[in-house]
């Protein structure tokens, strides 16, 4: 693609890095056929072709974002399957995440749309503030169908209750046996308050197969969440923070990886290395981050999984989580992983499309985001499953407002098969059904 960016315009490396992108594409429409929104919508500009042609314009122009510009850029998951589509290696990602700053920095929203997108902003990254509002939030609940549809698809996510909060601090948990390995677990800010037993499962999971693992002081949010809505400065401090609280631990005893159990969560760290480099204090510390950050599936695959204890003798639906499939390419190892532990695995039809989570969008576009998560468990029911798993907390969320199949983390299957507990969802369908 021919660009036309001044030459004072290219100085800013953020915009000779759009510039790079812009380049790469070759108007080959191969991403239109995979787009969620463009299958949806049919519409030139809901595909990332279209959404390309729409960020150059905006940049090359230097002009504040107009209503059209941001009406489709909203609409975009970032879902990133386009990045798997492109023969010509468009980096998407880096080029929407642009234009979401430009959007934040030049374009005033309607006033329930800014203050809203601000409340995300101020409650979900931090896990105090996130876990008052839901307790507030269950309080309105029986009040949703008086609110906005927006503030209703957010009421519908609550959880039925909310699990004990997760000790503050840093901790650290000693392997069992010989020690094989040290990580550092990311924490998570929703997900330690919607979800805890997913990194107690991870836990006992890892140190059931020799790693220590330490959860880091300080190290709670990615920054992804605020990353995707624009919010650089706030992404950035969050980020800075963590990479922080990695460093201590690197610079310490030591770590053989950064394990992340949320796959929007991972996108973002294996990404910190990009997001920091003109940072000259701490491009360093970044980069490394970025280098040993895994996928807990991924490190699983290199620890040498025990043979399972137990014969589960499951179906197991796999939903494949867009950040992992198509942010960071992980594809075969959790499916592995499973099949080890004894589950039969089965993958959907349209794999490769979202399920309309993709961070705050199923709050944000909830019409959108419904339909496509009725598509997702329509493709996921027919494979008949006794479960599915997934390696994203915002999937689970999504997919369990659609159907009354347990869904359940990939790593609490695993922990179940090689001797821990069952996962608390399965409990609970089985105690529905007797």
């Amino acid at each position: 693609m021919q660009t036309y960016f001044s030459l004072a315009q290219l100085a800013d490396p953020d915009l000779a890095e759009a510039n790079r992108i812009l380049r790469a594409c070759v108007h080959c429409g191969f991403c239109t056929a995979t787009c969620p929104t463009y299958v949806l919508l049919g519409d030139e500009l809901d595909s990332p072709r279209g959404r390309i042609y729409l960020i150059k314009d905006m940049l090359e122009k230097g002009r504040a974002a107009t209503p059209e510009v941001v009406k489709h850029i909203d609409r975009c998951l970032s879902c990133l399957s386009c990045m798997t589509t492109c023969p010509s290696g468009v980096h998407y990602q880096h080029l929407v995440d642009q234009a979401r700053v430009h959007i934040e920095k030049t374009y005033r929203r309607e006033p329930f749309d800014r203050a809203l997108r601000a409340v995300l902003a101020r409650l979900l990254p931090y896990p105090r503030r996130f876990r008052l509002a839901l307790i507030a939030g269950s309080v309105a609940r029986p009040l949703r169908h008086l609110m906005p549809a927006r503030l209703r698809a957010m009421l519908a996510l609550l959880p039925p209750s909310l699990p004990s909060p997760s000790p503050p601090g840093r901790r650290v948990y000693s392997p069992e046996g010989r020690r094989k390995g040290r990580v550092a677990l990311l924490a998570g800010c929703a997900q330690s308050v919607l979800a805890p037993e997913i990194n107690e499962a991870t836990v006992r999971l890892l140190t059931r197969h020799g790693v220590e693992v330490v959860i880091a002081d300080g190290g709670e949010c990615c920054g992804g969440l605020v990353h995707h809505m624009g919010r650089a400065a706030q992404a950035h401090k969050q980020a800075a923070a963590t990479i922080g609280a990695w460093r201590a631990e690197m610079d310490g005893d030591g770590l053989d990886a950064i394990v992340v159990n949320a796959s929007g969560c991972g996108t973002t760290v294996k990404d910190y290395g990009f997001m920091f480099r003109e940072d000259a204090a701490l491009r360093d510390d970044a980069a490394r981050v970025s280098a040993i950050a895994r996928d807990i599936s991924e490190y699983l695959s290199t620890v040498g999984m025990m043979p399972p204890v137990r014969e589960a003798a499951l179906t197991v639906a796999y939903h494949s989580a867009c950040s992992l499939q198509h942010g960071q390419k992980v594809t075969a190892a959790p499916k592995a992983l499973l099949q080890a532990a004894g589950f039969h695995v089965v993958e959907p039809r349209e794999a490769h499309l979202c399920c309309g989570s993709a961070g705050t969008y199923n709050m944000l576009q909830p019409e959108l985001a419904t339909r496509l998560r009725d598509r997702k468990v329509a493709n996921l029911e027919r494979t008949k499953p006794d479960v599915i798993a997934a390696g994203n907390l915002g999937c689970m969320t999504q997919l369990a407002g659609g159907t009354d199949v347990p869904i359940v983390h990939t790593v609490e299957l695993l922990d179940w098969a090689t001797g821990g507990p069952k996962p608390a969802r399965m409990s609970a369908r089985d105690a529905a059904i007797r």
